[in-house]
């Protein structure tokens, strides 16, 4: 469903709260059909971030580290690398 969403569990250095938070915008973004926020939907897409965010910060502490480190890059980190 959401191809994009690049695994953030195993990365070197962890993933930043920034990461984390854009992950979650993206999954809320695509399961809602919520493109853009409006007046009307802001306060819902905004606390559903919240808690998504939340959610994936507390699974990613919990989880075992991985064997191998993911196979692709979060999208912050690939525009960090492409601007140094």
């Amino acid at each position: 469903m959401c191809r994009n969403i690049t695994t953030l569990r195993g990365l070197e250095p962890p993933a930043t709260a920034e990461e984390i938070e854009a992950a979650a915008r993206q999954y809320v973004r695509k399961v809602s059909g919520v493109q853009a926020t409006s007046a009307r939907t802001s306060a819902a897409v905004e606390a559903a971030v919240r808690a998504v965010t939340e959610a994936t910060t507390a699974l990613l502490g919990e989880l075992p580290p991985r064997q191998q480190p993911p196979p692709t890059m979060p999208p912050l980190r690939r525009l960090a690398a492409r601007t140094a």
